[in-house]
């Protein structure tokens, strides 16, 4: 560890000790429930829950995690919603719009924290600055960055007229697309939305862009895709189509390229912030939302020649890390 490094730790932790002497009590076990379509041992949570443990809050001694609630079907989350208020527990994690949703039809008393696509645009809060309500958490730019990851696709693919987009109905806008239809069609480019409901569905729905003769994919923004992408790569991978994605781990992972926050180092800092803050009393009407800053483009040049494509020379130069 290098002195900026030791520098940067012990700010941190400075940082972190206000929250964590006011957050834990003596003798008080901590409960946290769980509406999200990724398993308990996905990357993210391992991050989260690694970084709640260092912090001290510890499963099995002043921390209990009602496991149930993680790698569900979007149609379970009311059922599991209710048993988490039936169980008490002191904050409900959410990842995506239906799992809030469906957490704020339960209980407008219990903390919601939530990592979406946008949470105001949605309508799930009133504003970053003041939500309102009982939500608060994270909103990842999904807008923004959606059309940002589109320019780069077309950039990867020289002479691009057709492409496709791989839609969640569950949280995309219909608005959204007409946006990066009309910014594609800028382009001189062609954008066709193939949507899907759930799981069964997204391998179908490649199938069917593939069909269409499309030669790129942008697989928008979703708890539901992103849960789903060892699928979407393989797919994209046997049908030879360059695929983009939107968190960085996901083109080292496998996928082609990728664009947009660390999602292990979103849920290891912003997460693990807000929730310590709620389980020490604070409420999520005053808790802003908070957004990412750091955005990575990450390139799989093995991916790529996997699939016999050659991005071109300036977009790899400009890439924040290279897998070769």
């Amino acid at each position: 560890m290098n002195r900026r490094e030791f520098i940067a730790l012990l700010g941190g932790v400075a940082t972190a000790w206000p929250l964590i002497a006011r957050a834990q009590q003596p003798g008080r076990t901590y409960r946290l429930g769980g509406l999200t379509p990724s398993p308990r041992d996905a990357p993210h949570y391992a991050a989260l829950f690694g970084e709640l443990r260092r912090l001290g809050f510890i499963e099995g001694q002043n921390l209990t995690i009602h496991w149930r609630g993680y790698g569900l079907r979007t149609e379970q989350y009311p059922d599991i919603a209710v048993e988490l208020i039936k169980a008490k527990v002191d904050v409900i994690f959410c990842a995506g719009d239906v799992a809030v949703r469906a957490a704020q039809q339960a209980t407008a008393t219990i903390p919601i924290l939530a990592v979406t696509d946008d949470m105001v645009g949605s309508g799930l809060v009133r504003s970053l600055a003041q939500p309102g309500g009982n939500t608060t958490g994270v909103s990842i730019l999904a807008t923004e960055l959606d059309g940002k990851r589109q320019e780069i696709l077309i950039e990867a693919v020289p002479g691009l007229r057709r492409m496709a987009a791989l839609a969640d109905a569950n949280t995309t806008a219909p608005r959204h697309l007409q946006a990066l239809q009309e910014a594609a069609l800028a382009r001189d480019v062609e954008l066709s939305i193939h949507w899907v409901v759930k799981s069964e569905e997204v391998v179908p729905a490649i199938d069917a862009a593939r069909t269409s003769e499309v030669a790129a994919l942008n697989v928008l923004s979703s708890p539901l895709l992103f849960a789903n992408r060892w699928g979407i790569f393989e797919r994209a991978a046997a049908l030879r189509l360059p695929a983009m994605y939107q968190w960085a781990e996901m083109a080292e992972e496998g996928g082609l390229i990728a664009y947009g926050p660390r999602f292990t180092q979103m849920f290891r800092e912003l997460g693990s912030r807000q929730l310590i803050k709620l389980f020490g009393g604070a409420k999520p009407t005053d808790l802003p939302v908070e957004q990412p800053t750091r955005f990575e483009l990450v390139i799989n040049l093995q991916a790529a020649k996997a699939i016999s494509h050659e991005i071109p020379a300036g977009l790899v130069l400009r890439a924040d890390k290279v897998i070769e």
